[in-house]
């Protein structure tokens, strides 16, 4: 079975074609700046990459587009459309609707419409893709694959605000969290290295965006997320976990408007609004040079992750591994470097000379034999899982 599976941006269209037998990469690519000038895709099979301008003024554009190239003599992976024999994508809202993926008919549609004001950069366009997708490939089953699912198991008291309980019956708000498809993904890589479903876990996925996960038994039982992608960490641009009365003093004393208090918030703050740059390569290098503020970010960022860290530990009762995934994770040395120092009364012996010595992108052990505790550098792949559920659910239909 040959699988597509979509990632869409507001202006941007990530996609894979994967064949699940041996589960091997066809190819991948992004069609980026959708709706703007100087759209393009960028294609890659194996290791020779492709840049392709086209104009696309919509979603449809794109998917039109990226099938013309999946299928063209140049460029191409796959002789027909109907080759691919389903299609993954990727969605970040399902509110309380759904827990997990799901076969799309006109009613998760509808529901992915109504959850779009959780979401609104993103769940819009997703829905648009998926329904251009339904009108291009009409007979091609596709799946809805959420981004929230994974932590769909978090008891209430998780996931509940303490806000009038009408509010969230009424409206929904309750922490969902995010990334689950990458949490998904590592923490089942983590329970077979164990070699024991019976475990306990924090999976840190860090980059730009950055979550935990408390996983007991390979379910989620808390996520630092909530609501929104803008709780929790210190990330790239958001600021993580906030004082509300924050965005009340911006409004007074900047003269914002609730909008523009909220977008710096997501886009302004994190690491950029600290130090002036929101990637995380910066901050180090900033910081290695004697920068004082991206000194003070880098602390920022370690200080919060371990105190996550110290909290999952203790409703958990104990824990046997921490996964590092994600662009930081997988890559940075001196970001696992900085959150493993003084972790050492949680019974982690960490191995600070094969952190260093770790080549980018690969599994890794980062612990040394006397650790209670193992530490995992464990390279994620959503897009695996999101092929994987979508073929389950197209073969059980």
């Amino acid at each position: 079975m040959k699988i597509l599976v979509i990632n869409a941006g507001s202006s941007s269209l990530k996609y894979q074609i994967i064949d699940m037998k041996g589960e091997k990469l066809l190819c991948k690519g992004i069609v980026e700046r959708i709706g703007f000038p100087g759209s393009m895709l960028e294609h890659k099979i194996r290791d020779e990459k492709y840049k392709i301008t086209q104009k696309m003024d919509n979603h449809t554009d794109a998917l039109n587009f990226m099938l013309n190239i999946l299928t063209s003599k140049e460029y191409g992976v796959i002789k027909d459309v109907n080759e691919i024999e389903a299609v993954g994508h990727r969605v970040l809202m399902s509110g309380e609707d759904f827990d997990s993926s799901v076969v799309i008919d006109d009613n998760v549609i509808k529901v992915c419409r109504k959850n779009s004001i959780y979401g609104p950069l993103h769940m819009p366009a997703q829905t648009d893709c998926i329904e251009a997708c339904g009108q291009i490939m009409p007979d091609i089953p596709m799946v809805a694959v959420f981004d929230n699912t994974f932590h769909s198991t978090m008891p209430p008291k998780a996931f509940m605000y303490a806000i009038p309980y009408e509010d969230y019956q009424n409206y929904k708000l309750r922490k969902y969290g995010f990334h689950g498809t990458s949490h998904k993904y590592v923490s089942q890589k983590a329970i077979k290295y164990l070699g024991k479903e019976n475990s306990r876990m924090i999976t840190c996925h860090l980059g730009n965006g950055s979550s935990l996960a408390a996983v007991v038994n390979g379910k989620c039982i808390d996520t630092s997320m909530g609501l929104t992608p803008l709780e929790g960490l210190i990330m790239g641009t958001r600021s993580g976990d906030i004082d509300p009365m924050v965005l009340d003093l911006l409004v007074k004393h900047k003269g914002m408007s609730l909008d523009e208090a909220l977008d710096s918030l997501n886009k302004k703050s994190g690491f950029l609004g600290i130090c002036g740059v929101n990637d995380f390569r910066d901050v180090v290098h900033l910081a290695e040079g004697g920068n004082k503020r991206a000194a003070l970010c880098l602390d920022m960022f370690q200080y919060r992750i371990k105190k996550y860290i110290g909290s999952y530990y203790a409703i958990m009762g104990g824990l046997d591994a921490i996964v590092f995934t994600g662009g930081i994770g997988e890559n940075s040395a001196i970001g696992r470097k900085v959150i493993m120092e003084g972790l050492e009364h949680l019974g982690i012996d960490f191995d600070f000379e094969a952190n260093n010595q770790l080549k980018k992108g690969k599994f890794a052990e980062l612990h040394k034999p006397s650790s209670k505790v193992k530490v995992l550098v464990i390279p994620t792949n959503e897009e695996l899982v999101i092929a994987r559920d979508t073929q389950e659910l197209v073969k059980n239909k």
